[in-house]
């Protein structure tokens, strides 16, 4: 089957189907392909009124507002639509929509989320399209993940294929910054992966070297904190049998180790916050940090905040004991503790069920006449929600709009991958639901 050139477009690489590519589509996937490219503006107008409306993860009312917009889109595709509140962890709440579909049906879950990094107090707030392209808070991650299901959907109605389907979808509200604690506010989407038979997770598409990517597999997010204290008095007596090393010098001594003995195959660590001296604590987020003291008193206290991402749970549970052995060996005159934030993100490792799920959308690609999706180097993914889900579930992760600058004033959104990331996601969970 021919493919066409790839095509460089403003930065974003556009892939085109050739005349042949549908050639071994179905009449309802053919079907789905041209509802897809009938209503691609349609599909932009409902992003650019979901980037319009701000919701950063703290604006509750925001939030909520987008999911009333989502409401709006699904309820007429017969799904029954429920918010859930989750003010009591700190959070806005989620957006659940569920259809029970046929009887035998293959139970689909879909995951995307309300809120963009971007408060309301953001400089960056609107729309602007340019052609094929448009500049967001949002637009990308994940609004346009959302449009792409959207778009999905609606072109499986228009097949008839989205009757028999039993489909899940959790938009949660605070991807971005999750509530506390999270086993609360991931409940629920933990308790619908146990019952789904595939997940798929609509953010951003990965692109490396003009090739769309498939993914997975994403890293864990465990966020941990260590304090030490010392001795402090008069400079001059620092090392000695009294006053020991103080507490800096041992921060660093851990630091440095976790440095230079941690380091393994799929593992990063990061150091994001650090304070000592006379006095220094952290305040009660645990991202900003106060200290006080001289050149020439000892440091009594010092604490220090960062991250570690791996690629399954066991090489996280290995990587906790390593650095708790290294706190634990406590230099002269001082203790350190370390402690591991419970509101960790788990790790999405790269399972065989998850690799036969990029070779069935890869069957999708080729019938589509578009190139194959390697898999993506789980080092250039970081966590999410989908993550909750992987223990129980097989999933793929990158069904959403391609971006790039995510998180940042200036994020843009390739809209052509819209309609290319829809007619993949009609298709393949057309196919999933009916067992192929």
């Amino acid at each position: 089957m021919n493919l066409r050139a790839l095509m460089l477009c403003s930065g974003f690489a556009l892939v085109a189907l050739s005349p042949a590519a549908h050639a071994r589509l179905s009449a309802p996937e053919t079907k789905m392909v041209a509802t897809v490219d009938a209503e691609y503006e349609r599909s932009v107008a409902l992003l650019e009124k979901l980037v319009n409306q701000n919701s950063g993860t703290m604006n509750f009312p925001g939030v909520k507002t987008v999911g009333d917009m989502m409401r709006e889109e699904l309820e007429p595709l017969g799904f029954k639509v429920e918010w859930l509140d989750m003010s009591k962890a700190g959070r806005a709440g989620h957006l659940v929509a569920k259809k029970a579909g046929k009887k035998g049906s293959k139970k689909l879950l879909l995951i995307a989320h309300l809120d963009t990094v971007f408060e309301e107090d953001s400089p960056f707030q609107t729309f602007v399209r340019n052609g094929d392209e448009a500049v967001g808070p949002g637009a990308g991650d994940d609004k346009g993940g959302m449009v792409v299901i959207v778009s999905a959907l609606r072109a499986m109605q228009a097949a008839g294929t989205l009757k028999d389907a039993a489909i899940e979808i959790h938009m949660t509200g605070d991807e971005e910054d999750a509530g506390d604690p999270i086993d609360i506010t991931r409940a629920p989407l933990i308790a619908a992966g146990k019952i789904a038979d595939v997940a798929l997770d609509f953010e951003g598409l990965s692109i490396e070297d003009g090739k769309d990517m498939g993914v997975i597999s994403r890293r864990s997010s465990n966020s941990w904190k260590l304090e030490v204290s010392g001795v402090t008095g008069h400079s001059s007596l620092i090392f000695d049998s009294t006053y020991g090393d103080g507490a800096v010098f041992e921060l660093a001594r851990i630091l440095h180790r976790f440095r230079t003995e941690l380091p393994e195959q799929n593992l990063t660590f990061n150091v994001g916050l650090v304070a000592g001296g006379q006095e220094a604590s952290l305040d009660a987020d645990g991202v900003r940090v106060s200290a006080k003291g001289k050149t020439n008193i000892i440091a009594g206290v010092a604490v220090a905040r960062g991250d570690f991402r791996t690629l399954s749970e066991e090489q996280s549970a290995r990587v906790r004991e390593k650095m708790i052995a290294i706190a634990a060996a406590s230099a002269p005159k001082t203790k350190a503790t370390i402690s591991f934030d419970p509101g960790s993100y788990p790790a999405m490792a790269p399972t065989d069920g998850n690799k036969a799920l990029l070779a069935h959308l890869n069957t999708v690609n080729r019938d589509l006449g578009l190139a194959e999706q390697p898999a993506l180097d789980p080092l250039k993914r970081g966590a999410g929600d989908i993550s909750f889900v992987a223990n129980d579930v097989d999933g793929l992760v990158g069904l959403g709009a391609y971006s790039k600058g995510d998180h940042a004033p200036g994020e843009t959104v390739d809209l052509t991958s819209i309609r290319r990331q829809a007619k993949r996601a009609a298709i393949l969970m057309t196919r999933l639901s009916r067992g192929k």
